[in-house]
């Protein structure tokens, strides 16, 4: 990694990192919350889904301000009115102006995966591209990591309203360190003159796009339905104590994370194969989540082969971003993301009921098997949305 690369990552690493530590620095304070405002826990979760849904909302707007405007002035408001808005949790006196300030840091966050892309598609030189999008994803999945334990630790230490001021401080010294260093952060390149453009709202309407929407719908669906019932699941079908359970669920969760940086590392040397390799790992991943749900085996191979398939789910998702940014016409990729990326709330909120439906009917037995075929039903859309993107680019002609 070059000098400029690493500063690059850096200053988009943290502000993502900071974005998904946000958007969990709030559960773990629920029961002093019900407490302090006399709310219920319907109430409580508004919060969560509050700034969530502004944030998935918002992101395609955004995208289009970030393309016509440029990612930095957005990455900058949007990094301090999310850190700001959660440090101003911390004087809130009732419960519904921490819910307008859950609204407002969503608005924050809804900048940050248009602006990111868009200027990691500018400033990282192309044979690096694979592993600075891994490095995105896992500094956002570490923010998640780290959001419950750090509040955890603050909380009996300075309370409730010291946690989430010194949390959200710590957004402004970020956004300093990327205003100090701006000049190593590049938009993304504009299209040449010569190039035939189609309008934004026909370019997301369009068929490779909305399959790279599907695409991250589906595989968002998989992952929560894992995330969600996994533990459930495996003890209702063969008595799966909660302990080896749950080591499932973290080997899961453990080995999509890592696996980014692994994805990332291959993309970069496997620019022709993606697919190929989306494919292998999907097909993996699929194969072992079947394993769980309809094999019996021993407890000391269950979390082994929740690790596997989480493994090959993380190594899968740096390609795809690749596959996507490579589909996005030039001076187009902050409203691609913006729009494609929103899929990746909305399939996390979609799963939980209807899968929590099945297990309350007596058929825990096709949860893991529907989070499989979800799986499936991505590879098809990735599969579709390669072809018509490579149609797309072949049918473009400069104009005259």
């Amino acid at each position: 990694m070059q000098r400029q690369d690493a500063r690059i990552i850096g200053l988009i690493g943290t502000g993502h990192f900071l974005s998904h530590f946000y958007m969990l620095c709030l559960a773990p304070l629920f029961i002093t919350w019900r407490a302090e405002f006399d709310v219920s826990y319907a109430m409580l979760g508004l919060a969560l889904a509050l700034m969530a849904g502004t944030t998935a909302v918002l992101q395609t707007p955004v995208g289009f301000w970030v393309d016509k405007h440029g990612a930095r002035p957005f990455l900058v408001g949007g990094t301090l009115l999310m850190a700001l808005s959660v440090a101003a949790m911390s004087l809130a006196t009732d419960y519904w102006m921490i819910l307008a300030l859950a609204v407002c840091s969503g608005i924050g966050n809804s900048v940050i995966h248009p602006a990111d892309y868009a200027i990691l598609a500018g400033s990282i030189r192309k044979e690096f591209m694979g592993r600075a999008f891994a490095l995105h994803t896992f500094t956002g999945n570490l923010g998640f990591a780290l959001a419950p334990p750090a509040i955890a630790l603050l909380l009996p230490w300075i309370g409730w309203r010291g946690a989430l001021l010194a949390v959200g401080l710590l957004g402004v010294p970020v956004v300093l360190a990327i205003l100090w260093q701006s000049r190593v952060l590049q938009d993304q390149a504009r299209p040449r003159s010569s190039e035939k453009r189609v309008g934004g709202r026909e370019l997301l309407l369009s068929r490779p796009i909305l399959l790279f929407f599907a695409f991250f719908l589906l595989s968002a669906m998989a992952g929560s339905g894992m995330q969600a019932f996994v533990i459930t699941v495996l003890g209702k079908l063969w008595g799966t104590p909660v302990e080896i359970a749950s080591f499932v669920l973290t080997g899961y969760m453990v080995g999509a994370t890592s696996g980014t940086l692994v994805g990332g590392y291959v993309a970069d040397k496997t620019k022709r194969n993606l697919f190929t390799f989306v494919l292998v790992l999907t097909v993996c991943a699929m194969a072992c989540i079947l394993m769980l749900g309809l094999l019996p085996m021993p407890p000391w191979l269950l979390p082994v082969v929740g690790l596997t398939a989480g493994l090959c789910m993380g190594s899968s998702r740096t390609p795809r971003d690749v596959m996507l940014k490579d589909a996005s016409p030039p001076g187009e990729v902050g409203k691609v993301f913006g729009f494609v990326s929103a899929g990746l709330p909305l399939g996390g909120a979609i799963t939980p009921v209807p899968l929590g439906l099945l297990i309350d009917h007596d058929m825990a037995w096709l949860v893991l098997p529907v989070v499989a075929g979800l799986l499936g039903l991505s590879l098809l859309c990735a599969g579709g949305a390669r072809e018509s993107a490579a149609a797309t680019r072949a049918a473009a002609v400069p104009a005259e």
